[in-house]
């Protein structure tokens, strides 16, 4: 399942929402992530809508997503995501 309607959980808009791993996939195979997370840990994700899944990728690089932002309290404190699930929050809903 790729995309499921509901509500983003960083914006707050019901739309059709993408899944975001908080330890991104591409640093799975990296020897201190396997030691360290579990494959629970590692397969662990929230469901975003397509922008704000864009901004957490545009704003915070992998590997800082992977030590900093491993869950979704963390990504809401990170202040260009604030910012702009604000300015999200705001938009046209989408889902019809």
């Amino acid at each position: 399942m790729n995309e499921r309607s509901t509500v983003c959980a960083l914006c707050g808009r019901a739309t059709w929402l993408t899944f975001h791993h908080l330890i991104p996939k591409k640093v799975h195979r990296r020897k201190r992530f396997r030691k360290s997370c579990s494959q629970q840990q590692l397969n662990a994700g929230i469901w975003v809508c397509r922008p704000c899944h864009s901004a957490i990728h545009r704003f915070i690089d992998e590997m800082s997503l992977a030590k900093n932002y491993a869950s979704l309290e963390a990504l809401k404190t990170h202040p260009m995501l604030v910012r702009h699930c604000q300015w999200q929050s705001k938009q046209r809903r989408e889902l019809k």
